[in-house]
């Protein structure tokens, strides 16, 4: 109610205006206690969950600033040994570790709830001297074994979800180490650096608008080695600076009385800069963010091991959003273009590449949000054996709500229906990316990025470093920006000791503006256009940027000046062949031709349930419940086991693909001669394919497989029974 009087609405207002002030630098006093102590802590983290350390990486061989961490579940929470584990990776890109389990609701959470044993891998706030980003990948696989050899029955190797940078360190390791772990989810990850769209994505290119990376070797000098976290924390705080400098501020300040704990919970973890060796944060920079060598394939390690996408055997996701600014979808996906020119190399790698695309959600948020987490991350985590179990190929989860239409719904764990679409590489083209005189201009801004650094090293840096002190890096780390805001409104600063108090009696006499308060309606307007200024602001920014890009890699005697003709071959980022690959497929196809006639019932129903459901636009996790289920119905001596059963999946879908009715025509001989077993066979293949309506050709496809079932084979082969 506003106050008596023609003017009542103004003291009203300001009177709210004032107690909103000090309440809000109450949450700023808290938020730099918390940035205090979670600075003081041995080990700061922002885990929801308690943990036990498994392997600290500090008494590795090469030792390194991370550890491996055991989830202790939640008191009421069952765990199934049965089940592969989980394990988060987070990404160590300036913040702290934890985000992805944050709350209850969280990649963690949800992985927990669905009855997997769960690990993290975390970070120290500082490095180890001397460590590298190949100790630390390293690191990551002797921890992967760790897991896998504490569950070594479990159902399948250790599932890795890898957020944001994480990604890429995840993906060297399963290129180098392509045994030792299961499914890869990549949440929000970058691999194509290059890759975006004009008029957005203008962080690709930051590097070469700065003239490559002799600033990063320039700022790791300043820090006597070490490279602030706290720099990559301002990169992505300047994305967006209408949210950094009002929106964010503005809306603790707005609704102050319910919006301190979640903004203090958050900003515990962002404002927590760890830091990296110069040499980490080099490498990173020059091979990845400008360099852009991984998806091209040009990485080697310290032995000449060549890094290779296309040696990863495990199942890849790919989760990513359009409201991602970044990682944007170009980025997350366009190492498959990079690596393929058709699917069909897809699939004669025997590789299984599915990708999610969230509409709206932004970066942090595939991570941190709730919604997310209760969503698409609980579908990935309860779908994960039927993606392990899919053939080779390309999809797109498509997550779908359940209703009253919906067929079979006792058949679907939660409320969403999770479904693989087969998907070309021409779909992922379609998301847009660079042209050939894009890919020549990211490559001018790499190679002018080599020129640079080479001349800041010969003729600056011996300067530099003989200036370089501890202290002097340490005061310069004091006073950054991104600290220095936390640390100056904390207890420490005198000029904050009234405001608890002061804080606390408003608390008691809190006197709300009501909501209809012209004054209020004012500031709201206010705000709104603050906030379109700097809006108007980062996209004036922004457009410069990428003008100043364009202009100056797209001059033709700039692209000369470092030894690229434009006339020439545009160097685009594909990654060379592998003739040795190339042989071992060949081999692996040479192999299939003798198999059309041999194998067991199992395999003759895997090679049936191929050939139906390829007619289908998606397969969908109801069909894989009813496999399951029938697979659990076996007699424990006869079930294959799930990794066996996936590569007897695989090579029934190859010789599908390399000649179908040679295949389908084969199953007869595949079948045992028994008429009721092979009833029994052709039931089962039935009541999994049977889990929704078949169009029709896939009805068509499964009459031509009943007329195989019901043909009297030439000779038996298998002795596998079905007993259902």
């Amino acid at each position: 109610m506003t106050a008596p009087g023609p003017f009542g609405f103004i003291e009203e207002y300001w009177l709210d205006a004032w107690q909103r002030s000090v309440l809000f630098l109450d949450v700023l006093r808290q938020r730099g206690n918390n940035y205090h102590a979670h600075k003081a802590d041995a080990v700061p983290h922002v885990l929801g969950f308690e943990a036990e350390l498994v392997r600290d990486g500090r008494k590795l061989l090469r030792p390194v600033n991370y550890l491996l961490v055991r989830i202790i579940p939640h008191e009421g929470t069952t765990i199934d040994p049965g089940k592969p584990p989980f394990v988060v990776v987070d990404p160590r890109a300036g913040h702290g570790p934890g985000i992805g389990g944050m709350k209850k609701e969280s990649e963690i959470g949800v992985a927990l709830a669905a009855g997997h044993p769960c690990y993290f891998i975390g970070f120290l706030p500082e490095p180890v001297p001397g460590q590298t980003i190949e100790d630390v990948c390293r690191a990551e696989a002797e921890f992967v074994r760790e897991v896998a050899a504490r569950h070594a029955k479990a159902g399948g190797k250790p599932v890795i979800i890898a957020n944001c940078q994480a990604g890429w360190q995840t993906m060297i390791v399963a290129a180098a180490e392509p045994d030792i772990a299961g499914p890869i989810l990549l949440a929000g990850s970058p691999l194509s650096y290059w890759a975006g769209v004009r008029g957005k994505n203008p962080l690709r290119y930051l590097g070469g608008v700065l003239g490559g990376t002799w600033l990063t070797t320039l700022v790791g000098d300043l820090g006597d080695g070490i490279f602030d976290g706290a720099n990559l924390v301002a990169n992505f705080e300047a994305l967006n600076p209408a949210n950094t400098h009002w929106t964010k501020p503005y809306n603790v300040y707005s609704k102050v009385d319910t919006e301190g704990p979640r903004f203090l919970d958050f900003e515990t973890w962002w404002g927590s800069p760890v830091l990296l060796n110069a040499g980490e944060m080099q490498w990173i920079a020059d091979n990845l963010f400008v360099g852009n060598k991984l998806s091209a394939g040009a990485l080697r390690s310290q032995n000449g091991l060549r890094i290779d996408l296309r040696n990863i055997r495990s199942p890849i996701i790919v989760f990513c959003s359009w409201g991602d600014n970044i990682t944007p979808p170009q980025q997350a996906l366009s190492w498959i273009v990079d690596l393929y020119d058709h699917e069909r190399e897809i699939v004669a790698n025997g590789q299984t590449i599915v990708y999610c695309l969230h509409q709206s959600i932004g970066h942090l948020g595939i991570f941190v949000s709730g919604k997310v987490a209760s969503k698409e991350h609980r579908e990935f985590v309860s779908s994960m054996d039927m993606i392990d179990l899919m053939p080779p190929g390309l999809y797109e989860a498509v997550i779908t709500g359940v209703d009253e239409d919906t067929e079979n719904p006792h058949l679907i764990e939660g409320h969403y229906l999770f479904s693989l679409e087969p998907r070309t590489v021409n779909d992922i083209r379609a998301l847009g990316g660079n042209d050939a005189a894009d890919d020549q201009r990211f490559a001018t801004a790499a190679r002018v990025s080599e020129v640079n650094k080479a001349l800041y090293e010969t003729i600056v840096q011996p300067a530099v470093r003989a200036m370089a002190s501890e202290p002097a890096a340490g005061a310069m780390r004091w006073a950054h920006p991104n600290r220095l805001r936390f640390a100056a409104f904390s207890d420490r600063n005198p000029m904050m000791w009234p405001i608890p108090e002061l804080a606390r009696r408003i608390r008691e006499q809190r006197k709300p503006v009501s909501p209809d308060n012209p004054l209020l309606q004012m500031e709201k307007t206010t705000s709104g256009w603050i906030e379109k200024l700097w809006d108007i602001y980062g996209h004036q920014r922004d457009a410069i940027t990428e003008a100043i890009f364009l202009s100056t890699y797209g001059s033709p005697l700039v692209q000369a000046s470092v030894g690229l003709n434009k006339n020439g071959e545009s160097p685009g980022r594909r990654t060379e062949r592998d003739l040795v690959r190339e042989a071992s497929e060949a081999r692996r196809r040479a192999d299939l031709e003798e198999r059309f006639e041999s194998g067991t019932p199992v395999d003759a129903a895997l090679r049936a349930l191929v050939f139906v459901l390829r007619a289908e636009d998606s397969v969908d996790q109801r069909a894989f419940a009813r496999l399951r289920m029938l697979r659990a119905a076996q007699q424990t001596d006869a079930r294959p086991k799930m990794s066996e059963l996936k590569l007897r999946l695989a090579d029934q879908a190859m010789l599908v693909r390399l000649d179908e009715q040679r295949a389908i025509k084969a199953i007869p001989k595949l079948l045992p001669g028994d008429a009721k077993q092979r009833r029994a066979w052709l039931g089962a293949l039935h009541s999994v394919v049977k889990t929704r309506n078949l169009n029709e050709e896939s009805a068509n496809r499964l009459a031509q497989i009943d007329a195989q079932f019901k043909a009297e084979p030439d000779r038996h082969i298998a002795r596998e029974g079905f007993h259902g």
